[in-house]
């Protein structure tokens, strides 16, 4: 801290004011927060999400290393900019598999220095669908997600949250559909009401665009594997628009 200091070319803008004891720890903020990292490993979810926050990018992103080789796949980083000049970052993590709204869990400017794998999976997936009005397109998703093995709530006609125990959407699932079917055999789907359990929750809505499209937004509500749900958003993409 104290050559970092050292290095800067302009005097700071106002005195420290903290005890020794207060402003220094042996490893620096990598090493404390890594503690803290260690700390929530025992603790888990008796937590649903531990935050702190770093002075120096460089920091950032040794932590978000050391986060990720201890098995976290859901975080957050925000930036925060003081009077223009002085940046800090934010950083939570979960070990639940509640994801944050995209404002949060990527809550950065457009412009912004923080390396893209310093940031989780993107918790949304958007994408239009053409020469389709919007009550036909909402047929189309009610018609799809109740031909899955997933419980399919919709209490608007726009929108609607889907819970499932993993893909249940690829070809191997829908043929182990229709095999058990076919023999009367019954499959036990996901029906925890809120999913704290299941492999993904999302939520789907859906808005009339310009031009007579159909904009779509897929959410990411719980889930721990962000391929999962890239794999269900490229599938409900491609019901849709045959891309």
């Amino acid at each position: 801290m104290l050559s970092a200091a050292e290095a800067k070319a302009r005097p700071p803008h106002s005195a420290c004011t903290g005890a020794e004891f207060e402003m220094v720890t042996v490893g620096g903020e990598v090493d404390f927060i890594t503690k803290m990292i260690d700390e929530s490993l025992v603790l888990k979810e008796r937590c649903q999400w531990y935050t702190t926050m770093l002075g120096k990018l460089g920091s950032l992103e040794e932590v978000v290393s050391r986060l990720k080789k201890r098995g976290s796949v859901n975080w957050a980083v925000g930036e925060f900019i003081q009077a223009g000049k002085t940046r800090r970052w934010g950083l939570a993590w979960s070990w639940g598999n509640t994801r944050p709204p995209k404002e949060v869990a990527r809550g950065i400017s457009s412009g912004s220095a923080v390396p893209k794998h310093c940031l989780s999976y993107p918790p949304e997936f958007l994408f239009e669908v053409e020469d389709q009005p919007v009550e036909e397109v909402a047929q189309k998703v009610d018609s799809l997600m109740l031909s899955l093995d997933l419980q399919w709530t919709h209490p608007q006609t726009l929108s609607g949250i889907g819970i499932a125990n993993g893909n249940v959407w690829s070809r191997a699932a829908r043929r182990e559909k229709q095999r058990m079917k076919a023999e009367g055999q019954a499959k036990k789907s996901c029906t925890t009401t809120k999913g704290k359990d299941c492999a993904l929750m999302f939520k789907i809505e859906l808005a009339p665009a310009e031009e007579g499209s159909v904009s779509v937004k897929v959410t990411w509500l719980r889930g721990l594997e962000g391929k999962l749900f890239e794999s269900f958003c490229g599938m409900l993409k491609h019901q849709l628009t045959n891309e």
